[in-house]
């Protein structure tokens, strides 16, 4: 039997409704940048790890104006779906979702290990909302359901600010970090930090 892993991806996230179609009417649309095919590490997860894994991501509800209930049910919908054990990704967005459903929620199989790449942790340091995608006060209960937990981020993340990984980082207990340098949002089409980490797994 494959190992089953399920990523989540990031998103974008408003305070209000009329926030959302201001940043619509304001965006500009590169048409010639839009043509160009494109594939980053998330993309070649699958084919990077070989075939003893199998990589299922999920496309979010209206990832343009994320809601968290709204991808709380859908990501409820794969869980039936999975195998007993289970390695959980989440970059961005998706990183700061399965860290408060975790926090939250009883996940019903065995967590191997998760990986929370260039996530969000307030919105104390970042001019990005987080909408309701807000992280409760106590994380406990995420060491609970996982023994294994790492977390990335580079140094010169634009989106994410440095000061929410060192959040994370007394937040959450047993936590392998990872610091990266000249990388980003980590958006590249290689990422063999966490293939070397997923791998060490096994």
């Amino acid at each position: 039997m494959k190992q089953q892993i399920i990523i989540i991806h990031g998103g974008d996230t408003f305070n209000t409704y009329k926030e959302y179609l201001k940043f619509l009417k304001d965006w500009k649309i590169d048409f010639e940048d839009i043509k160009k095919k494109r594939s980053g590490w998330k993309d070649n997860l699958g084919k990077t790890l070989g075939t003893k894994f199998e990589v299922i991501a999920p496309k979010m509800p209206n990832k343009l104006n994320a809601k968290y209930l709204e991808w709380k049910i859908w990501f409820g919908k794969f869980i039936p779906h999975l195998n007993s054990k289970i390695i959980l990704i989440g970059h961005s967005l998706g990183g700061i979702f399965l860290a408060k459903y975790l926090s939250e929620n009883k996940f019903p199989k065995k967590i191997i290990a998760l990986f929370l790449v260039s996530a969000p942790f307030d919105e104390k340091d970042t001019p990005y909302p987080l909408g309701d995608f807000k992280l409760p006060k106590n994380l406990a209960k995420i060491n609970q359901q996982v023994k294994k937990i790492f977390i990335y981020q580079s140094i010169d993340d634009p989106v994410v600010p440095f000061a929410d990984f060192k959040k994370y980082q007394a937040a959450v207990k047993n936590l392998t970090s990872r610091i990266l340098k000249n990388r980003g949002h980590i958006t590249q089409e290689k990422f063999p930090e966490i293939i070397k980490d997923i791998k060490n797994l096994f």
